[in-house]
């Protein structure tokens, strides 16, 4: 029967969408991930825009590290400073966050 091919499309489909969707979906990953949408911040400036403790911080970017959504570089100099930006993989993320506000804006 050919639609058997269509189902298990659509599961291929379904299931690359929540695959996704567990990488970024938890809160403190997805208010991290948006609070970088304007750029590198140090780890204290995360800390204050987001309002994570500094071990949920730590390990959540360690995390979006993994994943390949945000990088991270330290400077040297002293005081020796971390800053921690999207990749190119994490700001394709952008345009999603932005449809995700027109439709809470709309919706909410």
């Amino acid at each position: 029967m050919s639609g058997g091919t269509d189902v298990e499309a659509e599961n291929e489909a379904a299931c690359a969408a929540v695959d996704s969707l567990e990488l970024i979906g938890s809160q403190w990953r997805l208010i991290v991930l948006y609070a970088l949408q304007d750029g590198e911040k140090r780890f204290n400036e995360l800390k204050r825009a987001t309002g994570a403790n500094a071990r949920t911080l730590s390990r959540v970017l360690d995390d979006l590290g993994e994943a390949g959504l945000v990088s991270r570089r330290v400077e040297e100099d002293a005081p020796v400073a971390t800053y921690y930006a999207l990749t190119k993989k994490g700001g394709a993320l952008c345009p999603v966050f932005d449809e995700i506000e027109a439709w809470a804006d709309e919706w909410h």
